[in-house]
Order: C-alpha cells, then structure tokens, then sequence
C-alpha cells in the first residue's frame, strides 16, 4: 500500500496508477478523520457509499452486511494481482466480473471441458468491446447456449469462493440500479455461496499441505487402484496419459480447480498417485532463442530502472496483471524472477496446444509488450539522455525476433 503524505499547503501526490484512473475528475471529501481521508468522485447516479481494507472486516463480514441490508449495487474487491466486482440485487449476488486471468469465462470453459485452448485463442483474437468470448463461441457452436449459461454460473462461483483467501487489499461499494447494467442475472443465494466459500477455504488448505507446489509431478504408482471412486478413476485414467504438472492436471480434468484438487488430494492419501519434482527443462530451437533474446533485455532494464525506482518491481507485476487478453493468458501464472526475467518453462506450457507459428508469434508479441512498457519506464526513470543508448539497443530485439518468426521488416 502506498504511503502519502498532505505537504505544508495541503496538496497531496497520489501514485501514477491511482492519477490515471482518476484522470482530471474532480474529487470531493465526503469524510476524514485524523486517521483517514475519504475522497470520492461526485457522481449522484452512482455514490461510493462504503470503502474500506480488509482484515479485521472480512469477506464473509461484508457479503453478510450486504445480503443482511438488501443492497443493491457493485461491490469492488481491489487485491494483489488483480480485481473482482461482485452485482448485489436486494442483498443477493446475481453476477460477478474478474481480472484474474484464471476466472476469465473462456478459461472457465476450457477447465469444464467444453472448449479446447487452440479454439480458445483463435475466438480471442476476434473479441471487440462489443462482442464478447462467450457470444463468439456460440456464434461459432463451439459451446451451445447451455454451456455458456453453466460456464457463467460457474465461473461467478469461482469468483466468488476464491475471494474467501485473501485477507489484505481494498474495498468499494456502489450504490446503483442494475437494470442497465449489460450482465447475465444468476439466481443465487449470498449465505450459500458464503458457507461454500468459507468450508472450501479450509479444504484447500487441508489439501495444499499434502500438494505445497502445483509445480510437482502427480504420477500414478500402479497400485492400489482397486476401490477408488469413478472420479478417482478418471483421473488416474488422465495422469497415465502424460507427466503433466498439477496446475496442467487440474485444467486438463475439466472438473474445476476445487473438486480436481479434491479428487488429487484423496488419491495421494490412498497411496495410488505420488509427486515427484518435474525434471529442469532446456528450451531449445526458435522459443528458446526467442526468450532468452527477450529476458536478455528485461534483465538489463529492470535493473537500470529499478536502481532509480524502488517502486518499479511492483509497477511492473501490476502492468502484467492487467495486461488483455491473449497476453493475460501468455503471463498465466507467470511470476516475475528476482532478475526480471519470466519463467519461459511456464509460458511455453500456457502456449501448449498452439500450432508451432502461432506460439512463436504470440509469445513475441507478448513480450514485446513487457518490453515496450519498460522502455517508457527507462525514460521516465533515467531521463532522455541516459535512456537512449539502452533503449536503442533493446530495440535490436525487435529486428533480431522478426527474423526469428519470419516476418519482413
């Protein structure tokens, strides 16, 4: 959480992100105190009526408040590594909205086994402001109606339970009719769904003591397969396909992250599946020339920056959360090494599935947003005069890449 200090003439200096968000709206204080400042954007259709941090409010404290007052309005969840939004309609959750990369609908559908990741991508590319992922597959009938209104179901579900693990982050409630609001009405019980989520906390913790790293190997033993459930069976059936790690295992059993882990963790305990630790792959041909190119870069300018900006390493994890669709799905997962540098073992298995050209060009344009971003950021940062040489021998990659890929200058 930044810290702001009032100077001696009462102005306050907000962060960058916070200032683009704003933008040149107005702001008025609608509260303070000696220990806070409450500053809201006049806006009578749509009043922030209650902001606040989590801790010793809870998730559970506050969907109760809302679902035990019928209120009616969005209530916003600002968290490391992304934000939720959840649509209370007289106290009870009729939609919700993500920018976790995991809860977007189309990784809903393909962790349900309706849609497979090649297709996936193909319908991304065509997704406007205006035409959605989910319209496209069923324009397309690659999901029927039924599976989209299952999939939205579900996917407002995993929303919400999984809100139910963080402790620390933001809050903000809008007061506002949703009658206009562009959204698929759910009928579902708030105190339901506050249970779930709080029983399904303790599960996966339970589960996660037995699994610590989703990085692990789930390989069948070949014994004690008699007795398991149809479940169970189906999932050793999965394992005995290929060696995939738990995070792909979990995706590829198309039954949800919860109950795939469920039905995982059961399966270890009965002593039919162990863990083994993935063997260090060597990324070779184009994609390994590809990353090492880039990351070669993106040590370079995390270093020179972050040594003027303390604040950079952070600015950049959130650049890469919000990064839009198909580089969300590139960086799934992908957590930034301390050099600056990504995991490209992680990035080439969310590409899995991609015909060979279609992995190299995305995951170049990917990277070159990251790099780009950077590249302004060594300017801002180090100044016209200092920046100039690094950046221009950054952009050396841009040529060296496009080769690389087969594209003309």
């Amino acid at each position: 959480m930044s810290k702001i200090t009032v100077d001696s003439n009462g102005r306050i200096a907000v962060p960058q992100q916070v200032a683009r968000e704003i933008g040149s709206r107005a702001l008025e204080l609608s509260s303070h105190s000696a220990q806070h400042l409450f500053l809201t954007s006049p806006d009578p259709g749509e009043p922030v009526v209650l902001s606040g941090i989590l801790g010793e409010l809870g998730v559970a404290d506050l969907l109760s408040f809302f679902n035990m007052f019928r209120k009616t309005g969005v209530l916003r969840f600002y968290l490391v590594g992304g934000t939720k939004a959840l649509y209370f309609q007289q106290g009870e959750i009729v939609f919700a909205t993500s920018t976790f990369p995991e809860e977007d609908l189309g990784e809903v559908l393909s962790a349900l086994g309706k849609v497979d990741q090649e297709t996936l991508q193909k319908a991304r590319q065509s997704v406007t402001g205006r035409t959605t992922i989910g319209k496209i597959l069923v324009d397309r009938k690659v999901v029927t109606p039924k599976d989209l209104w299952l999939a939205s179901r579900n996917q407002v579900e995993a929303i919400v339970y999984h809100l139910f693990a963080f402790h620390q982050g933001s809050y903000s409630f809008v007061a506002k009719i949703l009658e206009k609001e562009e959204i698929v009405r759910l009928s579902m019980s708030t105190q339901n769904l506050i249970m779930e989520g709080l029983q399904r906390v303790d599960e996966r913790a339970l589960f996660l003591r037995r699994i610590p790293s989703f990085d692990l190997l789930p390989v069948p033993t070949g014994e004690k397969e008699e007795g398991l459930s149809p479940a169970e069976e189906r999932m050793v059936r999965l394992l005995h396909q290929g060696r995939y790690d738990v995070r792909t295992t979990l995706r590829r059993s198309a039954l949800g992250e919860f109950e795939a882990l469920k039905i995982l963790y059961h399966l270890l305990e009965k002593g039919a599946v162990r863990l083994e630790e993935a063997a260090e792959v060597v990324i070779d041909g184009d994609l390994g020339e590809i990353l090492s190119v880039f990351n070669g870069a993106l040590v370079t300018l995390f270093r020179r920056v972050s040594e003027k900006n303390s604040g950079f390493e952070q600015e950049l994890r959130t650049f890469l959360r919000d990064l839009p669709q198909p580089f969300s799905y590139v960086f799934r997962d992908i957590s930034l090494q301390g050099d600056g540098a990504v995991d490209g073992t992680r990035i080439l298995a969310n590409l899995a599935g991609l015909e060979e050209g279609e992995k190299k060009r995305l995951l170049a344009d990917a990277l070159s947003e990251v790099v780009y971003m950077e590249c302004i950021a060594a300017r801002r940062d180090l100044g016209v005069s200092e920046s100039a040489d690094l950046i221009r021998r950054v952009q050396e990659i841009s040529r060296r890449v496009k080769t690389l890929i087969g594209r003309s200058e």
